[in-house]
């Protein structure tokens, strides 16, 4: 994509366009460039989705060691917490469309040479160590070349309504992955599931290649200079509208997302009910969240007080099933907690892109996912201890406390910022408590 003075013109809104109210489900697969990224995704999506299972189980039996699966995870992690600003800093200064080839590209080799290793009998825990760790790498970059170029593709327009089948694509693949992952291994081996995520990346790749540059919106790139990721910093902490959400889901990420501590807990120790336990509770989430993906893509809004009422409601949620005296009600209770935790992760992620400068979304959107995603492996030994200190229902609802307390308290600050107030009251016979501006609640004159 070029943006020099003989690139093609492209719609380029220096304002952001009101979003409607409310759109069609998929009205953002209109848009020719746009759809043949989401088919790409839908391919990738699910071969990731197997490599992490195959990555986890090779681990696994080449160690009998669930520290050893631990360290994997965190290698593929800890690139984003150490350079993942500087990953903003590079999206903004080059083109997402070329970007996006070579991290796709880069990400494709290591599948295939981790399958190549595998399928040759000669691969060793440190060459899964070291495949984890040059994703995590690709993805400093890709995640917020990807979370920004979205914009590029569909404008401000149809930015929710994009993000929003972006998660549902994530969560089907959740759904999908790991089941045909488990038959491939049982079946051929994990060798062949390796292969098949790296030659998957060859369906995005395509989609990049075919896009029409001119159908984008051009975006007018940072130049090189010194003092970037400062600015970056300096240009978030100014602006309520975007430090709070990112806030708000640094604590929802680092103490409510910890289901793996917290569901493993349940089907052991409290439910006693083993692995199928997990593996439902897992599955049902992921329907929850598949469901409030396309609700949030239907919506066609991105209201900050949809993402604190949604905070809440996640954060009660947690309580509520943390108490479940049932095994089924808790697995149904997994369902609503999904769809809540689903809809807080879209509507932050589209009301920061929304309220950001073009020239500085890389950073911005690198920063928000450094937050969220690194939030909870930071969160995840804490949260741990006091699982197994005081058992799973007081670690799960210590979750939803952090994050009932933590969305109502940023509620209140914005709402204070904004010049609301609280009223409560009755209308049509009915108790009502809403958000109004002061000057309403001051008698007149």
């Amino acid at each position: 994509m070029s943006t020099g003075p003989g690139a093609p013109s492209a719609p380029a809104p220096t304002t952001p366009t009101p979003i409607s109210r409310k759109s069609s489900m998929f009205s953002s697969l209109r848009i020719r460039n746009y759809r043949l990224f989401f088919i790409g995704q839908v391919v990738s999506n699910t071969g990731t989705w197997m490599q992490r299972i195959a990555q986890d189980w090779l681990v696994l039996s080449l160690t009998g060691s669930s520290a050893a699966v631990g360290i994997t995870t965190a290698l593929q992690f800890l690139p984003m917490l150490l350079f993942g600003l500087y990953g903003g800093v590079l999206v903004d200064r080059l083109p997402k469309r070329p970007a996006l080839l070579c991290t796709q590209s880069a990400m494709a080799v290591t599948g295939l040479v981790l399958a190549a290793l595998t399928l040759s009998g000669h691969v060793q825990v440190w060459h899964v160590y070291l495949a984890a760790f040059a994703v995590g790498l690709a993805t400093v970059v890709d995640n917020p070349a990807r979370q920004s170029f979205v914009s590029e593709m569909v404008g401000p327009g149809q930015l929710q309504n994009a993000v929003s089948l972006n998660s549902a694509n994530f969560q089907s693949a959740r759904l999908v992955g790991p089941a045909v992952a488990g038959l491939m291994i049982t079946g051929v081996g994990t060798g062949w599931a390796f292969l098949a995520n790296g030659l998957s990346f060859a369906a995005p790749i395509a989609g990049l290649l075919l896009m029409r540059a001119r159908e984008l919106h051009v975006v007018e790139r940072a130049p090189r200079g010194k003092g970037q990721l400062r600015e970056g910093l300096r240009y978030v902490a100014k602006r309520p509208e975007l430090i709070w959400p990112i806030v708000l889901v640094g604590f929802i990420g680092t103490f409510g997302f910890n289901f793996p501590v917290w569901l493993s807990a349940y089907a052991d120790d409290v439910f006693h009910a083993g692995a199928g336990a997990y593996s439902l509770f897992n599955t049902l989430m992921a329907v929850g969240s598949l469901c409030g993906a396309l609700l949030a893509a239907r919506r066609g809004t991105a209201r900050l007080r949809v993402l604190i009422a949604a905070a809440l409601a996640f954060g009660t949620l947690e309580i509520v099933a943390a108490l479940a005296p049932s095994y089924w009600l808790f697995a149904l209770l997994m369902v609503p907690i999904g769809i809540f935790g689903l809809t807080v992760n879209v509507t932050a992620n589209t009301a920061v892109q929304m309220a950001t400068d073009p020239a500085m979304r890389g950073r911005v959107m690198a920063l928000f996912m450094m937050v969220f995603m690194g939030g909870t492996p930071v969160g995840a030994p804490v949260v741990g201890w006091v699982t197994d200190t005081y058992g799973a229902r007081i670690g799960f609802a210590l979750g939803g406390v952090v994050a009932a307390a933590s969305a109502a308290t940023i509620g209140l600050v914005l709402a204070r910022i904004g010049g609301l107030r609280l009223s409560v009251g009755w209308h049509q016979g009915r108790p009502r408590v809403q958000f109004v501006r002061r000057e309403e609640l001051a008698p007149a004159a």
